[in-house]
């Protein structure tokens, strides 16, 4: 594979925005296949546009759309059903661990079968029925793949901060943000499911300066990762300070105290104490002897672990209506695999929204500059966000094949929607307009740019 390109800065270079013009493509691009060596060159390039930064995905949808995108070509030049090609080309699930030409190292992922799910589930084999049903009504139908696998960041350094206070609450400190994706939730199961802390008594405290010990942000779907892993490491500490207090409490030799459930006991009875009793005792100052801990508050550090990797396979189905170049996506199909799910209603969120997000790239989004560089779309007037109306009910499936690199399992979620929304809709797209001779056509496929397409093709 060989890719050339430029990527427009803007006005002045941001922190990350050389990165998504190059590396995070260069570690996205060979997606799910088999590709022995690579060359990428990319020019960043000056313009009197606005600065440009990360905007979810920040080069991995980039990528994947150059993989998707040019399968779809080939298979057509070449005359191969594109499922086919994909199929030949998938990294088989028995090669892994995959060491990738990105320098990369796969952990786990059984890419063909997941493909092969999207397609049962999506009605793969009853598309030209619907197709027929569109021509019925004077439209164009379309459908298309986009197979994606998202290289997520790696965690940087995270606490793991849990601290018992004086109300009989458990505070979580950790250095991610939660500004809308449900951190707290995710992060009260995962201290719940080690310590059986209930769930109204969880606390999260994120991103303080005055309590952290290290803290490596949000972003690069990595979170989950990085603070669950912190907590999980977190709450053995506590588990094993817990053993030796619940030990002294019992009258118990510590090797013989078990914890299960949220309760520490004594092996072969019913003599037991929950973490949340040994909390209160602990503040109501209770004597201990010099070699028991005198609290269960912990302050650890997670350090950082290997990138993991989403991947899933994403099928969009789209109507164009040829007399106006309106495109609409009338149906849409993913399977997914997001490693060990902690939360699958946060999770559907979270790919929803990154899915809308991608079919406002693929369709409507772009910013207008006339001659003289004064930016026309200056308001939401006349720059197009998408709506609820400009996105079909979407259908989801999980296909959960833990990671193996880190404690949770996890891969990540955030980012992965726009990374296979962008190919599976413009690939639909294309499919749409291919009974004109049409091979492509670039984002965003305005009405404009569609009916100029068609006219042109018709001419």
């Amino acid at each position: 594979m060989r890719i050339t390109g430029y990527g427009n800065m803007g006005a002045y270079v941001g922190q990350v925005s050389p990165m998504m013009a190059s590396l995070n493509i260069v570690k996205n691009v060979t997606s799910i296949y088999r590709v022995p060596a690579m060359a990428v060159a990319t020019k960043c390039v000056f313009t009197n546009t606005s600065p440009v930064s990360a905007y979810r995905g920040a080069g991995r949808p980039e990528g994947n759309y150059y993989m998707e995108r040019m399968i779809d070509t080939a298979a057509r030049e070449l005359g191969i059903d594109p499922v086919e090609l994909r199929r030949r080309n998938h990294i088989p699930a028995s090669a892994m661990p995959y060491d990738t030409c990105s320098g990369l190292t796969y952990d786990s992922g059984e890419f063909t079968l997941l493909m092969d799910q999207a397609l049962a589930f999506a009605d793969w084999d009853g598309f030209e029925a619907r197709r027929a049903e569109s021509r019925a009504r004077g439209k164009l139908r379309g459908r298309g793949i986009g197979d994606y696998l998202e290289v997520t960041a790696p965690p940087q350094n995270e606490m793991g901060g849990i601290r018992f206070e004086a109300d009989g609450t458990v505070t979580i400190i950790t250095g991610t943000l939660d500004y809308g994706q449900g951190h707290w939730t995710a992060f009260a199961q995962v201290l719940h499911s080690k310590l059986g802390v209930p769930f109204e008594k969880v606390r999260l405290l994120q991103g303080d300066s005055d309590e952290l010990i290290a803290g490596g942000g949000t972003g690069g779907s990595k979170s989950i990762m990085a603070s669950g892993a912190a907590i999980v490491e977190a709450s053995d500490k506590v588990i094993e300070a817990g053993r030796k207090i619940a030990g002294h409490l019992l009258e118990a030799a510590v090797a013989d105290i078990e914890f299960r459930r949220g309760r520490f006991a004594i092996a072969g009875t019913d003599r037991s104490i929950g973490v949340m009793e040994i909390a209160e005792k602990l503040r109501a100052g209770i004597a201990l002897p010099d070699d028991v801990p005198r609290s269960l508050d912990v302050k650890h550090v997670h350090e950082g672990a290997p990138s993991a990797f989403p991947n899933g396979c994403h099928i969009a189905e789209v109507e164009i209506d040829p007399d106006t170049g309106v495109v609409e996506v009338v149906r849409y199909h993913m399977v997914n695999d997001f490693g060990t799910v902690v939360n699958p209603m946060l999770v559907e969120g979270q790919a929803h929204g990154g899915i809308v997000q991608g079919i406002g790239q693929a369709l409507m989004e772009r910013c207008v500059f006339d001659a003289d560089g004064q930016v026309l779309t200056g308001s939401y007037m006349d720059y197009a966000v998408p709506r609820a109306t400009d996105a079909p009910f979407f259908r989801l499936e999980p296909h959960s094949v833990p990671a193996t690199t880190n404690a949770l399992g996890a891969k990540g979620c955030g980012e992965a929607g726009c990374a296979g929304s962008l190919p599976s809709v413009m690939n639909a797209v294309v499919d749409a307009l291919s009974e004109y001779g049409i091979r492509h056509i670039d984002m965003p496929a305005t009405p404009e740019r569609v009916w100029k397409a068609i006219q042109e093709a018709r001419g």
